[in-house]
């Protein structure tokens, strides 16, 4: 029942750690893509054997990306997963349960490192989504393919798309929150550093609410 996309660029020091387990659920039924922006690392050849489609975008970008996977699904419910994320055991079983009553949802995250800090920022994210109606990327959003289409799926921005998605979508209903996390590696607040990075994820969102166009927020991003 379900397809889950998955974006990718140069992702080859941890596709494998995402893509195995998922491996039970494909033996279920569900589906997984694979939408690569360009790789010149090892990312298809680790991870063409462990998916069921494999897509290579004309360019990178997470919107166009995920937006070309689900236009190739072929299941009914669309789980669209960042390429540093494992998923918790039983997770469709949550996702279709969640769908029976709510019209999308999203994971609570948990971050890999081990620093204090990384468990304030994790309560933070997941408070304040749940609150808030809007979830990040790393959060696995996932809704049927019906709703996805309707809303014409996401904005093919340079960043921000899953905050865009979620406005969308919390338009039509508050998202089903899962309690049950997925592990988001902390690679990125670990290198740049926590607090930094904390402040910086502030400011590209306050900006972007501002109306700053995200192909500036994105240099920011990328810094």
């Amino acid at each position: 029942m379900i397809s889950i996309i998955i974006p990718t660029i140069n992702e080859d020091e941890v596709i494998e750690n995402t893509l195995r387990p998922l491996q039970p659920l494909r033996n279920l039924g569900a589906e997984v893509i694979l939408v690569d922006g360009g790789s010149s690392d090892q990312t298809q050849h680790i991870a063409a054997p462990l998916v069921d489609i494999w897509i290579d975008s004309p360019a990178k970008g997470r919107a166009l990306q995920m937006n070309l996977g689900a236009a190739q699904a072929n299941r009914d419910i669309l789980w669209f997963l960042h390429a540093d994320t494992v998923i918790p055991e039983h997770a469709e079983r949550y996702i279709i349960n969640t769908l029976k009553n709510r019209r999308w949802g999203r994971f609570d995250l948990k971050l890999s490192g081990d620093n204090f800090l990384l468990r304030i920022v994790e309560w933070m994210i997941n408070h304040r989504s749940c609150w808030s109606g809007v979830a990040t990327g790393d959060q696995g959003i996932f809704l049927t393919q019906k709703l996805f289409n309707k809303l014409d799926g996401f904005p093919e921005i340079a960043l921000m798309e899953d905050i865009a998605l979620s406005r969308k979508l919390k338009k039509v209903a508050a998202p089903g929150c899962i309690k049950h996390p997925l592990i988001t590696s902390s690679r990125r607040w670990e290198k740049n550093g926590i607090v930094q990075t904390i402040l910086l994820m502030w400011w590209l969102r306050f900006s972007y609410w501002l109306g700053v166009d995200p192909e500036k927020l994105v240099k920011l991003y990328h810094t």
